[in-house]
Formats: structure tokens, sequence, C-alpha cells
């Protein structure tokens, strides 16, 4: 029986500012202990030094990502979780998408966070089971939010277009179709029409407008 064939690692490591007791070469010192202790190859190390975690685009992990797109690496290692996401929502879609390339993910200052196992598999669903349970309570309040404006008679949604109406009102009385009205007066005619009908304008009295027919 051969020997194993030792998975092709990737270190990544990130710090938000160089100095300030932040040094990167701690992350990597430990991440490179870890990889010799378990008999991982690294073929690569992606270091983002000094670039927020709040930016979802970086240089190195756009590399990184890149690579495991080319099949060029099987594992992706890091020293916390958030020096990789910079929220729940980017982790996951982050390990979404290097478990469907078939790359394994471990985080070694996270205990269990580790892809390749069945409990840090279990980890990563727990994981998104709460981004989806944060999603829905989210929508859930908005939504509760937008109900209580509204039995309190406040206009939710766009807010609505201030327009002196004489205008349309003198253009529709001498027989112009809405959409040229609105046209004219650039607006859309969705907008117009429902201008007219808060204001009792619409629909136009036959024998004063012929604006009834709508081109």
């Amino acid at each position: 029986m051969g020997k194993k064939k030792s998975p092709k690692a990737a270190i990544y490591a990130r710090v938000s500012t160089t100095g300030n007791g932040q040094d990167v070469g701690l992350q990597l010192d430990e991440l490179r202990q870890v990889a010799r202790q378990r008999g991982w190859k690294v073929v690569n190390e992606y270091v983002d030094d000094g670039v927020s975690g709040a930016k979802e685009t970086r240089p190195q992990l756009d590399q990184l990502m890149g690579d495991a797109r080319r099949g060029k690496i099987d594992l992706v290692a890091v020293w916390k979780l958030d020096r990789l996401g910079r929220s729940l929502a980017h982790l996951l879609r982050l390990l979404d998408e290097l478990a469907a390339l078939g790359v394994g993910f471990v985080s070694v200052r996270d205990s269990g966070m580790d892809t390749t196992s069945p409990t840090g598999r279990l980890m990563l669903q727990i994981l998104g089971a709460f981004a989806e349970f944060e999603r829905a309570m989210i929508q859930e309040r908005v939504v509760a939010g937008v109900r209580r404006a509204q039995a309190a008679g406040k206009h939710c949604g766009r807010p609505k277009v201030d327009m002196d109406l004489r205008p349309a009102l003198a253009l529709l009385d001498q027989g112009r179709g809405l959409k040229q009205v609105a046209t004219i007066l650039g607006v859309s005619r969705s907008t117009l029409r429902r201008r007219l009908e808060d204001q009792g304008h619409w629909p136009r009295p036959a024998a004063t407008s012929q604006a009834e027919r709508i081109p």
C-alpha cells in the first residue's frame, strides 16, 4: 500500500494595520508549525498585511481563491476565522465555494473548525444555520417595522415625487395622452398617473379630456 499523499496546503494570514502590536509573522509561525505537525505540504503563503477585514476584495485573498479554482491547493489554513471573512455571511460564501471545489479548510485557533473532519463539517453547518436564522430575524423585524409605520399612517417605500400638476392638467385637457404628457414633463407615466390619482384628477372627465385612452 502506497504512502498517503500530503495535501497541498495554502496558508492565509492578515492583519488590519502594521505595528500597534499586530504582527502577521506570529500567525505565519503558528500556521507553519501546524502544517509540519499534520504533514501538510505548504505550496504557498498568502499574506494581506495592513488590509482591513471589512474589505471582501483583498489582493492575496483573491489570489488564493483563484488558485483554489485552478486546482492548485487541497487545503486552506488560517489562524482564526476573522482573518478570512469580513462577516459571517462573507465567511460562509468563501467556505461554501471551497467546499464545492473540494478544498478543505482549517482554522487552527477555532476549536473544531476543520472541514476535513466530520465534526468540522458539522460546525460549518451550524454556522450556516445561525446565519440563516439571523437573516430571517432581520427580515421579520423589517416587515414588522413597515407594518407599524403603515398602521401609524406613515408612507413606506420610495418617497413620493412632489409635482405641480397644473401643466399636466392643461396638456391633458388639450387631448394629449398620458404617456405623451409624461414625456413632455420628464416623468414616468406611472408616476404621473399616481400623482393624478392621489389628487383626484384621474380618470379625467370624458367631457374635457380624451386622456383616459392611455396610448
